[in-house]
């Protein structure tokens, strides 16, 4: 689901303007006395995506979820699933499922156990049960754990009891609160393709709540990134990475560097900025239909921009300046670079053999990049 770059976005039901949402949030505010944790929220999510909620602590994220649920009611707006308005229909009614970080397993119960709860409390038949219980532990690759309790399993084991026992009653939608975040980093990274493969086989429709952003941006179809109660933007991780919208979601996601400066000249094809913080003018290879003098950032990625001995041979885009601090991180080298007018930025570059040249604390360098590697951001 995460890798956008490999189907045809044309198709994605986002870019069609006649394909209904399964999930339609429309104006959506939950206020908690004074204090507004979602403030106005309107979302369409399309079935089987794999939607990610991203922010910060205290964005309103969990609580949207919560409103999914139906832990929590709206304090206006209302929320459709599949056509049908959710309002007044309590949790345990909905078609929905949730997850919870915690993963809130009955520790005196066997694996098995743990899973087919839900559905000893609808009543199922129990050799229907047996069956649905056994596939649901095939499925996650538990079959040989079904006998033991939760205490005897690694940490990554009881995150896919718990996915099974969310999974079991077939929801129509799953949603997952910070599902990831008690395993430690390589478990994490491992879980989640395991999450995205399990989540394509059965084609239920997900919504991951997290703050981590290589995890939205690894999991997801796409991803709404909140803050202060209210989606700043939405976008597949490839829109959000590349063209982020403004300069909160830039600095949230990933690492950027970013140049404040006044438009000189816009035109239809390029923008150039004067910036205080370069020896030369930014040039940008898209125009923004501003007014001359008006006050724009330049967002650049650190992996866009090079690092040299010697000054390029290009006007725009250049500074020089002096490596403050180097990191070897294996893969690549990050170097932070202090500018001649004082700004810190940050360049990575890849290390593609093991003889890869590298630059030197307090070595004097320049930096630069292509215009069509910056972005002009107004907000």
């Amino acid at each position: 689901m995460a890798s956008d770059n490999t189907k045809d976005k044309s198709k994605s039901p986002w870019n069609d303007p006649y394909a209904d949402p399964y999930i339609s949030i429309e104006n959506i505010t939950k206020k908690f006395g004074d204090f507004t944790a979602v403030d106005n929220v309107s979302l369409k999510i399309y079935k089987n995506e794999l939607f990610c909620l991203l922010g910060g602590s205290g964005c309103g994220k969990s609580t949207l979820l919560r409103m999914l649920a139906g832990f929590e009611n709206p304090t206006s707006g209302r929320i459709l699933l599949d056509g049908q308005d959710m309002a007044g229909i309590y949790p345990y009614d909905r078609p929905v499922n949730m997850m919870f970080q915690s993963y809130a397993l009955f520790p005196h119960m066997t694996i098995e156990k743990n899973v087919a709860f839900g559905l000893h409390q609808d009543g199922m038949h129990k050799g229907e049960i047996r069956k649905r219980v056994a596939d649901m532990l095939e499925l996650v690759k538990l079959e040989d754990f079904a006998k033991r309790k939760p205490h005897q399993l690694s940490g990554g084991q009881r995150q896919r009891v718990a996915l099974a026992r969310s999974l079991i009653k077939q929801p129509k939608l799953l949603l997952l609160d910070e599902p990831l975040g008690a395993l430690d980093k390589k478990l994490r990274e491992n879980t989640q393709f395991e999450l995205m493969n399990l989540q394509e086989e059965l084609g239920i429709t997900f919504v991951v709540v997290t703050h981590d952003q290589e995890e939205a941006m690894t999991l997801s179809s796409r991803i709404g990134i909140m803050d202060s109660g209210k989606i700043v933007q939405v976008g597949t991780p490839n829109e959000i990475y590349e063209y982020p919208g403004t300069r909160y979601v830039a600095d949230f996601i990933g690492s950027i560097n970013l140049f404040d400066g006044n438009v000189v000249e816009d035109e239809a094809d390029h923008v150039r900025i004067q910036s205080e913080d370069t020896d030369a003018t930014l040039y940008i290879d898209h125009g923004v239909a501003v007014t001359e003098g008006s006050r724009v950032g330049v967002a650049v990625r650190p992996e866009k921009m090079k690092l040299t001995r010697n000054r390029p041979d290009q006007a725009d885009n250049v500074a020089e300046g002096i490596i403050d601090e180097v990191a070897y991180m294996g893969n690549l080298s990050v170097y932070r670079v202090r500018l001649k007018s004082g700004k810190i930025v940050k360049a990575t570059l890849p290390n593609l053999d093991r003889d890869t040249e590298q630059f030197d604390w307090d070595e004097q360098v320049y930096v630069s990049w292509k215009p069509k590697s910056g972005l002009v951001l107004l907000s």
